[in-house]
């Protein structure tokens, strides 16, 4: 099952992505310029493999739903995102209204 959903975050709308898969989940909350993700995100692969793309992301692990997602700290980052002033340990959601 997928669950699309707008949510606010201090009176800005963001889209929350909650994809139901066996055994796990995988969660995303997107802005206009970049998005936040559960553990499946592999931020080394945008770093490296990806960096041309200069793709602003962050990562939090061991979150099981949005709103976790939305309070947890991140755990890694995008170089595109520390140029934003969004580093590791950013909570999602301060992470989210950074990326407007």
């Amino acid at each position: 099952m997928i669950d699309l959903k707008p949510i606010d975050i201090d009176g800005h709308t963001f889209l929350s992505i909650s994809v139901q898969l066996p055994k796990t989940n995988l969660l995303v909350v997107t802005s206009v310029k970049g998005y936040i993700m559960c553990g499946a995100l592999d931020v080394g692969l945008l770093n490296e493999k990806l960096k041309d793309r200069k793709i602003i992301a962050g990562r939090a692990v061991g979150v099981k739903t949005i709103e976790q997602l939305l309070n947890a700290p991140l755990e890694s980052v995008t170089y595109e995102a520390e140029e934003l002033g969004i580093h590791k340990g950013t909570i999602g959601r301060e992470a989210l209204l950074k990326m407007l």
